[in-house]
């Protein structure tokens, strides 16, 4: 199977985590080759975004894709990976969007589907039956139980347990360390707060924080 190029949108700590996925899946099988960082103003970078293998903005993706074999998004905001993923499939529709799950993760390949774009990282757990849509950030140390239905573009932090049977719509951000207790649905859009342990349903467009979650403010 021949090499892939694969580019990383974003180049802050998130970006640089999905590259160390990359490296660990070519440990085992050599998949890709990493290209670099596409950014959106390479002279506006934050403190925390990397100046290493920086490739460009949009334009160069413009001016390069049939250089591009596969694009991922290295971006922590649900509502960034949702705009990124759906207007870049459209205007590059010959680039692919790989699921990449890191080695280490466990899950039922048989049972689980995942949508284009979505990454599973490091110790993280899907059970049976579970479904994620395109563009989702399954985070390391995350347990997803079984029958789960995860939108698209959603992001669910590291340590996170979504226990079974639970529904998420698209654009949802489950903080670290959090508790979604079973056969709950979480509303498009909505926040789940760090350490925060849901027993009831969540709205769209909504934040919850604490024990038990509560409604923190509406958007």
């Amino acid at each position: 199977m021949a090499v892939k190029r694969i580019a990383i949108l974003g180049a802050g700590g998130q970006a640089r985590e999905i590259a160390w996925l990359i490296r660990d899946i070519n440990r085992q099988d050599n998949k890709y080759q990493f290209l670099g960082y596409i950014v959106r103003d390479t002279a506006k970078l934050g403190a925390t975004e990397t100046r290493d293998n920086l490739l460009g903005n949009d334009s160069w993706l413009d001016e390069n894709s049939r250089n591009v074999d596969c694009l991922t998004i290295g971006i922590g905001d649900p509502s960034l990976r949702l705009k990124l993923g759906r207007t870049l499939a459209h205007r590059f529709p010959s680039i692919e969007w790989p699921t990449l799950i890191h080695p280490s993760a466990v899950l039922d390949s048989k049972s689980c589907k995942f949508g284009p774009g979505v990454l599973i990282g490091a110790g993280v757990v899907c059970t049976a039956d579970i479904s994620i849509g395109a563009f989702s950030l399954i985070n390391f140390g995350s347990t997803i139980g079984h029958d789960v239905r995860v939108g698209e573009g959603c992001v669910v932090n590291p340590g996170a347990n979504i226990s079974g049977g639970v529904v998420i719509g698209d654009g949802v951000l489950v903080g670290s360390g959090s508790q979604i207790l079973q056969y709950l649905a979480i509303g498009s859009g909505a926040t789940v707060g760090a350490g925060a342990v849901v027993v009831k349903n969540v709205t769209e467009n909504c934040t919850v924080v604490g024990i038990p979650a509560r409604l923190l403010e509406r958007r």
